[in-house]
C-alpha cells in the first residue's frame, strides 16, 4: 500500500514541477530618485514575459 501512495504522489509532483518550470524569479535593482540608493524588487514572472517586466520602469 505504501508504494502505491508514494507513486501517486510522485505523479502529482511531476505535473506541478513541469508547470513550475514556466515561471522565473526576477530580481530588479531600482534606484530611488530621492536618495540615489538602490533597492531590489522581486517578482515571479512567466518566462515569456521576463523581457517585458525588465523593460518597464
Amino acid at each position: 500500500m505504501a508504494k502505491a501512495a508514494s507513486k501517486n504522489a510522485k505523479i502529482k509532483d511531476a505535473k506541478a514541477s513541469a508547470e513550475a518550470k514556466n515561471w522565473t524569479k526576477v530580481i530588479r535593482a531600482v534606484r530611488s530618485p530621492k536618495t540615489g540608493a538602490y533597492t531590489f524588487k522581486e517578482a515571479i514572472v512567466h518566462k515569456e514575459k521576463v523581457k517585458d517586466y525588465m523593460s518597464e520602469k
